[in-house]
């Protein structure tokens, strides 16, 4: 019993996944469609057209056989008045001798052995007329319907639909025809004759079987001619589709099979050329990319010897600025500026280039990044206090080491630091650092001007500004957020954007913690609660940040201020 249930289990469950695996096959295979459509509708049509010819061939079957039915009637009916007429038989005896040579005769000439006989009903009986005889199983089937219309039409002949029983205990078609005889002395008698269509109903069973086995043997030629046909027409169309994944993946060199001269061969042949003009025009942007690289690179080199001298110009001349006058000064304090910002710029553009050219390489190691983003606040205290922004940092979470590479981690912090404090019109910045299982994240948070939904889109972007009207007031290079980007992929994370106009703007960086980067789930969320505030949150005093007390009382859950007292938060 075991072993059945067992057993049955699984062809249930089969059973119950092949409507699933039909629904999928469906969707996933033109040539399946084709083939089930083809059967569907050639099984339809052959269906109608043999209902149509089945219909019509029983009807003129019937037809037929019903003319000769009645023809054969009327012609005993005819024969037998004609022995009636002639015969003068006048006592009892001499009248039941004439029926019953007139029944032999209606027999011989109607052809059929199902008769009876019935005297029409009258006012005035004869003693001496012979009594109703018939067929027991004749007798049964005729209705009194039938025999009210005989008797009201003595000159009429009428027929009648019915079964008749076989000698197989089972029953035939037929039917019954019903006349009326005039016998001398006797009065009117009706006269019925029924006729058996059996054969006529097998000839029609015969060729119904056969309609059936050549329809069956139709679809399963038309299924098979589909087949072969929509195996010849899909083949090159699904050459096609694989042709165009290999491209897609990569492989420029694949062309699809070209044969004959029809419109397959012409897709072939239009096909292999769109992909030998994708081939070429890739390869003239690879070369154009690599040049374009080659010379950023180039010119970042070239750039950095004047750049040293006049660097080293500049710090003479920056460390002698009180000895000169005024303006003298004032010039040359803005070169020592602008000179180090040429100086960023030239290392964010060779950093942008080996990106570029895939030349990365990290020197990953345990890093806390509650440690790294104290140490980047710290950094940025300065700064954030000119502009009058106050630095929050909250970590529950995010206090285990994490293998990344501390000083890229470290960049994209001070990145999204900077560009918070320039946008942050003053505001608090609050920067967030929490962990999971699967990964460990940083936000940074402000409380500026925001941006649209199309700004935010481009915010990655280089040497993109969301208000070109406005002038980079801390010295930036227009390459933070693109290298920050590029720091977060490189480590397998992700750099997430939230903006709203009037609610600030949220950066947030996601980082795996283990090899399985597709189902990460970010500990922090992307929009922030109070994303629907109309100001900043309440303010504090949290400003700078003592490494060791983030070390020692971030494991609860702390913020931490300028005098480096955890903070519980609220």
């Amino acid at each position: 019993m075991s072993e059945t249930a067992a057993t049955a289990i699984p062809l249930a469950g089969s059973w119950r996944e092949l409507p699933r695996r039909m629904a999928a096959l469906w969707r996933r295979s033109l040539q399946f469609r084709t083939v089930v459509i083809t059967i569907a509708l050639s099984s339809l049509a052959i269906f109608v057209i043999g209902l149509y010819i089945s219909f019509s061939v029983a009807s003129n079957l019937f037809q037929s056989q019903l003319d000769q039915s009645l023809a054969a009637a009327n012609n005993a009916t005819v024969a037998a008045q004609r022995i009636l007429n002639s015969s003068d038989a006048a006592d009892r005896g001499a009248l039941q001798s004439l029926m019953s040579s007139t029944v032999r005769t209606v027999g011989a000439s109607s052809g059929s052995t199902s008769i009876a006989y019935f005297r029409v009903p009258t006012d005035a009986p004869v003693s001496d007329a012979p009594p109703d005889r018939g067929d027991p199983q004749l007798s049964a089937v005729i209705t009194d319907e039938l025999r009210e219309r005989v008797q009201a039409n003595p000159d009429g002949q009428f027929w009648q639909s019915v079964a008749l029983e076989n000698a197989d205990g089972g029953t035939d078609p037929g039917v019954v025809v019903g006349s009326t005889l005039e016998v001398p002395r006797a009065g009117d008698y009706e006269l019925y004759i029924g006729y058996d269509f059996a054969d006529a109903q097998q000839t029609l069973g015969f060729m119904q079987a056969v309609g059936v086995l050549g329809a069956i043997a139709l679809i399963v030629l038309l299924s098979a001619i589909t087949l072969l046909v929509v195996r010849w027409v899909i083949e090159p169309i699904r050459s096609a589709a694989t042709t165009s994944r290999r491209l897609a993946a990569g492989d420029l060199g694949v062309r699809m099979p070209s044969k004959g001269e029809d419109e397959l061969a012409t897709l072939a042949a239009s096909f292999n050329g769109m992909a030998d003009s994708l081939q070429a025009r890739i390869r003239e942007l690879a070369e154009l990319s690599v040049m374009q690289q080659r010379f950023v690179s180039d010119v970042s080199h070239e750039l950095r010897t004047p750049l040293t001298t006049i660097r080293l110009a500049g710090d003479v001349l920056y460390g002698q600025r009180e000895d000169f006058p005024g303006p003298t000064s004032r010039t040359v304090e803005l070169l020592h500026t602008q000179t180090e910002r040429f100086e960023r710029l030239l290392a964010d553009l060779l950093e942008i280039s080996r990106y570029d050219a895939g030349s990365v390489e990290l020197t990953t190691e345990p890093t806390n990044l509650v440690h790294l983003a104290g140490d980047a606040i710290e950094s940025m205290h300065e700064l954030a206090r000119e502009r009058g922004s106050e630095l929050r940092l909250v970590a529950p979470g995010g206090h285990v080491d994490a293998e990344v590479d501390p000083r890229r981690i470290r960049r994209i912090v001070r990145n999204l630091l900077g560009n918070a404090i320039e946008h942050g019109e003053g505001r608090p910045i609050v920067v967030a650092v929490d962990s999971n299982q699967s990964a460990i994240a940083l936000s940074v948070r402000d409380y500026g001007l925001g941006m649209t939904e199309e700004e935010s889109a481009r915010v990655f972007d280089r040497f993109w500004r969301a208000d070109p009207s406005r002038t980079r007031t801390i010295g930036g290079t227009g390459l933070g957020l693109a290298i920050s980007l590029e720091d977060a992929v490189a480590h397998r994370g992700t750099l997430d954007v939230w903006s709203r106009p009037g609610s600030g703007t949220v950066f947030r960086l996601t980082l795996p913690r283990g090899d399985d980067a597709e189902s990460v789930v970010s500990p922090l969320p992307l929009e922030p609660d109070d994303a629907l505030a109309s100001g900043p949150p309440p303010t504090g005093i949290i400003a700078a940040v003592d490494l060791d007390a983030v070390a020692d009382g971030g494991a609860a859950g702390t913020s931490t201020d300028a005098t480096g007292q955890g903070v519980r938060d609220a």
